[in-house]
């Protein structure tokens, strides 16, 4: 479904993706871990052409991300979660959900927002599978913050991808909240056999939710296996620095004094 080969991205003179060799299959769950700074976001927005790789080669869902000259097919293939929600606060949840359908409307349409009887209805059954649908009339802007969150997995679910990329999608929530999202997240996806990647900081919710970890540190990859597999040595190379740097990368909730650093644990 993904398939990355020597990508690098550079800003200015600092290289931030340094020959990523990648293959993601249809269905999989992956999560990426790494430091602040490792490239994490970097390859999520080359991935789907928010940001533009300086060489090698990426194909999504078929199609030649680095040359396509319209980047809109590819990003109705590649639908993306941000960390900050990026809803339209005044907006109702329902409408909120819609603008997943923009990409499959008119220019006058999306305008105008109009929208179809059966998009309304697809727009309907995203917000169900998050659980939403009593909320779908109600201003997105009196929902939590976790609620906001679901509104933006069912807008991703709503342009029916392939693909769905997550950039630190509970990065602001609470860990309860937090592993609701990431539920919802990894079912809805399972379901409809859409294929994740998903960049997190919590070494826990990676081995909870992933079906492989693939781990950067300083734009190269130094970690691509199964979620029993990574050892704390693996981590190490993942996490760079002080042992304790990375027992609180590995500690999801601050009420806990587990670290899951244990090999396979």
């Amino acid at each position: 479904m993904i398939n990355i080969r020597q990508l690098t991205k550079h800003y200015g003179a600092n290289p931030v993706l340094r020959g990523i060799d990648l293959d993601v299959a249809a269905g999989e769950f992956v999560v990426v871990l790494g430091q602040s700074g490792a490239g994490k976001s970097t390859l999520l927005r080359c991935i789907n052409r928010l940001a533009e790789a300086d060489s090698g080669t990426l194909t999504v869902a078929g199609i030649d991300a680095r040359t396509c000259q319209d980047t809109r097919p590819l990003r109705r293939q590649a639908a993306m979660i941000f960390q900050h929600h990026n809803v339209v606060p005044r907006l109702s949840v329902l409408k909120n959900v819609l603008t997943g359908r923009l990409g499959a409307v008119s220019t006058l349409s999306s305008i105008l927002q109009l929208f179809r009887r059966d998009d309304v209805a697809l727009a309907m059954q995203c917000l169900e599978r998050v659980e939403l649908a009593h909320k779908a009339h109600e201003r997105t802007d009196a929902l939590s913050g976790g609620q906001m969150q679901r509104v933006g997995i069912a807008r991703a679910l709503a342009q029916r991808p392939k693909v769905i990329l997550a950039d630190e999608p509970v990065a602001s929530l609470d860990p309860k909240t937090a592993r609701l999202v990431l539920q919802y997240l990894r079912d809805a996806t399972r379901e409809l056999g859409i294929t994740v990647v998903c960049n997190l900081h919590q070494v826990d919710y990676a081995r909870e939710f992933g079906d492989r970890i693939v781990g950067l540190a300083h734009g190269r990859l130094v970690y691509d296996g199964d979620t029993a597999g990574m050892t704390e040595t693996d981590l190490q190379r993942i996490y760079p620095g002080p042992a304790t740097d990375v027992q609180d990368a590995a500690q999801t909730d601050p009420h806990t004094h587990s670290t899951a650093l244990r090999a396979g644990a």
